[in-house]
């Protein structure tokens, strides 16, 4: 299965009519967010595949008529669900670390934990009905201590590190940290997980398990 991984911008090769011909053999795209509710609209109507999202820090989405959205038109929110997408079992945590007391999508902690705890019954259905947890956790902010920053802003979630020590999924696919310069890791192995930023866009192929 190809897989459309985007975040945090918009890229003028997706937002354009050639995206179609260009992409025509994606199968599913998945924003990490902080992207604008019409380019993620755009993409659901060009490339007429499934679309799922989890939303990222700079939310809320804005309609076309100025209201605040919370949900995006033909896509699916992510959100602390755990849901089967053509045979891969994906999962999805919005938002970034708490930095501002008032802050909208940003969550301590202990708030992450127990949105996690939430999709824990879930996961434990699918290992006994699929052999395995999950394949695919999508996020905003990425794990702690890998493809985070110093500052309180892009701090990853300590959380996700114990997520994929107890959970195990195939892939981590996260966006928030900005990529500006080519030294800049993209793609970094953890234990059983390959944790991938998807700031722009990244095309991965990813096969279904047996």
């Amino acid at each position: 299965m190809k897989i459309l991984a985007i975040s945090d911008k918009i890229e003028e090769r997706l937002y354009s009519p050639s995206a179609a011909s260009s992409f025509a053999d994606v199968d599913l795209v998945l924003s990490c967010g902080d992207l604008p509710s019409y380019y993620l609209e755009y993409l659901v109507s060009t490339l007429n595949k499934p679309l799922y999202y989890v939303f990222g820090n700079h939310e809320p989405a804005i309609g076309e008529n100025g209201e605040r959205l919370k949900e995006i038109p033909g896509c699916i929110n992510l959100d602390g669900r755990v849901v089967n997408a053509g045979g891969l079992l994906i999962a999805g945590l919005e938002g970034s670390i708490r930095y501002r007391p008032d802050g909208e999508y940003q969550y301590t902690e202990g708030e992450m934990l127990w949105k996690i705890v939430r999709m824990v019954p879930k996961l434990i259905w699918n290992r006994i009905t699929r052999g395995r947890y999950l394949d695919i956790l999508v996020t905003h902010a990425p794990p702690a201590g890998i493809h985070d920053a110093a500052d309180r802003c892009h701090q990853g979630f300590r959380q996700y590190i114990w997520f994929m020590e107890r959970f195990k999924p195939r892939y981590l696919i996260h966006g928030h940290t900005h990529m500006y310069t080519p030294s800049q890791k993209r793609q970094t192995r953890y234990k059983d997980t390959e944790v991938i930023n998807a700031y722009g866009y990244v095309v991965l192929d990813v096969e279904p398990a047996q």
